[in-house]
């Protein structure tokens, strides 16, 4: 065997022995609340997991053609998912720059001079070098780096996922408020009609003598009312409308919705049990994924307890003349193994490892936090969604009964039997009673746009 070769083949083998004593904790995933099943849940069928865990587009399943075009155009020109599409590329361009960090670099460098003093003759000097280095992964420090720069890649798609998800749930949310507002300017349009009409009666009434002029002031006072709220509804609308297309990534100037009939559906959401929850939602994963990168810090930290080795080998030619720098006599070669350690740093080093623990436990905390608040909103939104049925169906009670007292008390003020007040105060409680039933029925389309963002995104059942 060459002499030569001989320390470096020990060397080599010494470090394939020593390979794979990566320090720092293996990564466990926290330990999240054990729940069997959503207290409010009651009457839900749990949907099956397989279906569950399916995502897709789940705006579809309200059946509104201009609500599935309008989504469709988030994830192409919402700002704020681009931003997070930049910020998974970024992340994974990382993961690439840790994992090359593994193998061995190589350079190739090569000069030519000439130089010369006095009267003497200038000389030529050329040289051509390769030379490489190598710091193999004893401790596991750069596995560790890799390995959390994954996390942080999976945890930044995760971002991803969960900025998408955000931006198609408010675009749903101002839809469907800009439809509700739609449905109430043409609730105040008909109501509008109305007054109109009442005023008119007044006004024959007052000027055949049989009614006072006060009368005719009210009914002027309320239709005057009424107008205001629609100027209302209108600003409202128009910022809506604005807001839906900063979400698509259009200009509010370039961009409109024209009114059109609302078709208040409501869709059967499937609830599935809680541990589906936690591989649904993208929050949590992130949140988990970053407490993986944490773990993988707190090895990076107890490496420099240890010595960093480096290995290094050059080849070069030298020569005079560019005609001799490929002969053999010319080349020159060199093989190296060095060793660094820490001796003294006044406890830097146990300060770095102690401050990666309590990362971990601040990231772990995060995460649990982050599932208990996850628990907590599909709850509140399973109690809305109960909650608004019902009260829904005894505010379409509320509105029949209002339209029948209006119509009975303008026949007895047509006929004299009540003046003109009881027939403002059964107008009013009218009106209010038909814009509770629509905000009602608008609330349980945002209610089931929130439980659907709460289970962490859409389902779509397998054929």
């Amino acid at each position: 065997m060459h002499p030569i070769l001989t320390p470096r083949l020990i060397a080599t083998a010494l470090l394939l022995c020593l390979g794979g004593c990566a320090v720092g904790p293996d990564y466990q995933r926290p330990a999240t609340p054990d729940v069997s099943t959503f207290k409010e849940a009651e009457g839900w069928v749990p949907a099956a997991p397989a279906d569950a865990l399916e995502r897709g587009p789940w705006w579809q399943l309200f059946g509104d053609p201009v609500l599935d075009q309008l989504a469709a155009r988030v994830e192409v020109s919402n700002q704020n998912v681009a931003a997070a599409v930049g910020a998974y590329a970024q992340a994974r361009a990382l993961v690439r720059e840790q994992r090359a960090s593994l193998f061995p670099s190589v350079t190739l460098d090569g000069h030519g001079r000439r130089s010369g003093s006095g009267g003497g003759s200038p000389s030529n000097n050329y040289q051509l070098g390769i030379g490489g280095s190598w710091e193999p992964d004893v401790w596991g420090r750069l596995g560790r780096a890799a390995d959390g720069a994954a996390a942080n890649a999976e945890a930044s798609a995760a971002d991803l996922a969960s900025a998408t998800l955000s931006a198609q749930g408010e675009l749903a949310i101002n839809y469907f408020s800009l439809r509700q507002a739609d449905a109430q300017k043409a609730l105040l349009a008909n109501t509008l009609t109305g007054y109109q009409r009442a005023l008119e009666i007044t006004q024959n009434r007052y000027t055949a003598g049989i009614s006072a002029k006060t009368d005719v002031l009210q009914a002027q006072t309320q239709l005057a009312n009424a107008q205001a709220d629609d100027a209302g509804l209108q600003r409202q609308r128009a910022q809506l409308e604005h807001a839906i297309a900063v979400l698509v990534g259009q200009a509010p100037g370039n961009f409109s919705l024209a009114a059109t009939a609302w078709n208040p559906v409501v869709p059967e959401v499937p609830v599935g049990v809680p541990s589906t929850l936690l591989q649904r939602r993208p929050d949590i994963a992130a949140a988990e994924r970053r407490v993986a990168a944490a773990n993988g810090q707190i090895g990076i930290a107890r490496s420099a307890y240890y010595p960093s080795l480096n290995l290094s080998a050059s080849y070069g030619l030298g020569a005079s003349r560019v005609a001799d720098l490929f002969s053999a006599s010319s080349n020159v070669w060199a093989l190296g193994l060095s060793a660094a350690q820490a001796l003294f740093n006044a406890g830097a080093t146990g300060a770095r490892v102690e401050g990666s623990e309590a990362g971990h436990a601040q990231a772990v905390a995060r995460y649990r936090q982050t599932v208990l608040a996850a628990f907590q909103g599909v709850e509140d939104q399973l109690a809305a969604t109960r909650v608004l049925l019902t009260q829904q169906e005894l505010r379409r009670q509320a509105s029949t009964a209002a339209d029948q007292v209006e119509q009975q008390v303008l026949n007895r003020y047509r006929s004299g039997q009540v003046g003109y007040s009881e027939v403002i105060t059964a107008q009013a409680t009218a009106l209010s009673a038909r814009r509770a039933l629509v905000q009602a029925m608008a609330d349980r389309q945002t209610t089931a746009v929130a439980l659907i963002q709460s289970l962490g995104g859409g389902w779509q059942a397998q054929p």
